[in-house]
């Protein structure tokens, strides 16, 4: 058994499938169910094992990923965020290059181990990071057209799933997932897969809606034919998902750098999205989860305080705090981390924020208050304590451990 990060994992002894849903709250399931469009998430949560976890603080894609996939929270792998300011350099950076990351994942180990892995992702940001040190296949529905053997173990994929490459902003780039993982299951029988999905129908469309209740649907007719394959399935996600916005439906935002910049003057801090990636169309670069770099000589407690009063604001914790409460690595989170209230956003400046392309009202993340994410398996497990906090990186020892 491969020992990975302190926890030890099975190989797998039958096709075994961990889907991460990009911005499942688990509302979304529910109003699926409830509507008759998910036949096979009703069954498994009546037949199979159906948990409700809490994901990793912030509560965004890159820390959430990596955590399911190192089976340990960001203080162990490093991943903090989408985005972040390198304090080595002075400049605020992705963090999707490997070198970020500070611990081994369960995918390489158990592909050091034999079995045969492969990893599928809706954008190419992830890529490289869920494939660090793994052998087997890896690739994005976004660059499906781009692959190659030497560089993600297989090619001509568009022709194997059937499908163009998708657009970047489209239920369609998650559902490529869906369909090269089924077809991958069907021509190679992978023995452990990685499957994530991105939220852009999450962001635009509330849980019971028709968008979102087609986008189910969808994912409901693969995971039923990985399942009728004989797969075994852990299903959980990255992140809940709720809307942002007043009663005039108008994105609620503190801007909180044009704020500081006010009670300290300019340049004497600097604010972080974390939630930051390329990919901004659909949420302006605006969650519920900032870090603030402060000018030395700050009283960094004092102005907590003060923040603490700001309305729309949650909680605001100092360095040391932040990483004891949520499993953060220190030196990458700044003098202070600020998380807003579930309905509120938070900004750097006004002017930084393109909000044009919003065209329905904004739904976000990163906060405490989308920390609630499902927990599925289609196979049921006795014995579960159901009183203890599970959380979304317990995916794989779920269905490698117990599951099978």
């Amino acid at each position: 058994m491969p020992e990975v990060n302190a926890r030890h994992y099975r190989l797998p002894s039958a096709p075994t499938v961990v889907v991460c849903v990009d911005g499942c709250e688990p509302e979304y399931i529910a109003q699926a169910v409830a509507a008759g469009v998910a036949p096979w998430f009703a069954r498994v949560l009546e037949q199979g094992t159906a948990l409700v976890a809490d994901c990793v603080v912030p509560t965004f894609t890159n820390p959430n990923n990596l955590s399911i996939v190192t089976g340990a929270p960001p203080s162990v792998h490093g991943i903090c965020g989408n985005y972040l300011f390198d304090v080595a350099t002075g400049t605020e950076v992705m963090m999707n290059d490997p070198k970020w990351l500070r611990a081994p994942t369960i995918l390489a180990a158990l592909s050091a181990a034999g079995s045969r892995c492969a990893v599928i992702t809706a954008k190419d940001k992830l890529r490289r990071l869920l494939g660090h040190g793994m052998t087997g296949i890896c690739f994005s529905s976004e660059k499906a057209d781009q692959l190659t053997l030497a560089d993600n173990g297989i090619d001509e994929v568009l022709s194997m799933v059937g499908m163009p490459v998708p657009d970047v902003y489209s239920a369609g780039l998650s559902e490529f997932v869906f369909a090269a993982g089924v077809q991958l299951m069907r021509r190679q029988r992978p023995d452990l897969m990685y499957l994530s999905t991105t939220d852009y129908i999450q962001h635009k469309h509330a849980p019971g809606t028709p968008g979102a209740n087609d986008f189910y649907a969808m994912m409901d007719r693969y995971l039923g034919e990985l399942d009728a394959a004989g797969c075994v399935i852990a299903l959980t996600a990255d992140h809940g998902m709720n809307a942002k916005t007043g009663m005039d439906a108008r994105p609620d935002v503190v801007y909180l750098q044009d704020l500081l910049d006010d009670w300290l003057g300019a340049a004497q801090a600097r604010v972080i999205l974390p939630i930051t990636d390329p990919y901004v169309v659909h949420h302006g670069a605006l969650g519920s989860f900032a870090t603030v770099y402060l000018a030395a000589g700050t009283d960094a407690g004092a102005l907590a305080t003060r923040l603490a009063t700001r309305l729309g604001i949650e909680s605001v914790l100092t360095r040391a705090q932040a990483a004891e409460r949520f499993e953060l690595p220190a030196d990458r989170i700044g003098d202070l981390v600020v998380v807003s209230e579930r309905f509120t956003v938070i900004g750097t400046s006004a002017a930084r924020h393109d909000l044009s392309a919003l065209d329905v009202p904004l739904r976000s993340h990163g906060g405490v208050s989308e920390q609630r994410v499902p927990l599925i398996l289609n196979r049921p497990i006795a014995g579960l304590d159901r009183q203890r906090r599970w959380r979304n990186f317990d995916a794989f020892d779920l269905v490698l451990n117990h599951a099978q």
